[in-house]
């Protein structure tokens, strides 16, 4: 199959390296620079370049903030049989996108990242894929993701950015709070090591990424449950009670069994 994937950055360097063996693979990006570390696939930094290609699809890795814009910029330079496919962590703007776009389409997401997955080793990781996409795209979504061992669920558009919320907006909120209060450890333990590393990965990431996915509509609702969470821990330790906090800890056990 030809394969135009647009963007250069880490997860579009990724599928360019996993699908260039097994497909005709092009590349695409704006500035030509970030074209220079992919290897075994053809390099365009040009939009005409694309026509004579005429890619049967499109896999749009450009940053969250780039997406329907991307897909609107290479829009004319497609077959109309062309199959668009996004790998957005926010869906937000694509269903509508979509709807008027007049091509086939899949929408997954792939529930890993370059800052802390290890990439050539996925079989701990998910992937979603978006129940409205068109079948073909589905079948090869599938079997891509399943040769890399990863966990496959299918949600609608509504249920992706719902689980999105209660999956990455919590512990992005909880990470940004941890974060936000800590000052230079001289000597710090094991514990916040880990605090740290996983805080340094987060602000590591692009910055629309992270307002994005804290800007999903369902995120309000999930960080008023842990405002509750930290009240109630809050009032436990005021009156240090020990028979409350023991209750505490076991229902946080059980609800990471």
């Amino acid at each position: 199959m030809k394969i135009l994937i647009i963007g250069a950055g880490k997860m579009g360097s990724f599928f360019c390296d996993l699908l260039s063996f097994s497909h005709d693979v092009a590349i695409y990006d704006t500035d030509p620079r970030r074209l220079r570390f992919t290897f075994n696939c053809r390099r365009f930094s040009r939009l005409d370049e694309i026509d004579d290609f005429a890619p049967e699809m499109v896999i749009n890795a450009a940053t969250v903030k780039y997406t329907v814009e991307a897909f609107r910029k290479v829009l004319p330079h497609l077959p109309k049989s062309c199959i668009l496919s996004d790998i957005a962590s926010v869906k937000t703007g694509l269903p509508e996108f979509y709807a008027e776009a007049g091509h086939p389409f899949v929408s997954t997401h792939p529930m890993f990242g370059p800052t802390f997955a290890s990439l050539s080793n996925l079989a701990d990781e998910n992937a979603v894929i978006i129940t409205e996409s068109d079948h073909l795209g589905k079948v090869f979504f599938r079997d891509l993701y399943n040769q890399l061992h990863l966990h496959i669920e299918e949600y609608s558009f509504a249920e992706h950015d719902a689980t999105t919320a209660y999956s990455l907006s919590i512990p992005f909120a909880a990470t940004l709070m941890f974060a936000g209060i800590m000052k230079h450890q001289d000597a710090p333990g094991t514990t916040f090591k880990r605090h740290m590393a996983i805080a340094r990965g987060l602000m590591s990431e692009d910055d629309f990424l992270i307002s994005e996915i804290l800007f999903n509509p369902n995120t309000p609702a999930q960080l008023e449950r842990m405002q509750e969470r930290l009240a109630e821990l809050k009032a436990i330790i005021d009156r240090r009670d020990s028979e409350a906090m023991k209750s505490y800890l076991d229902q946080v056990r059980e609800r990471i069994k």
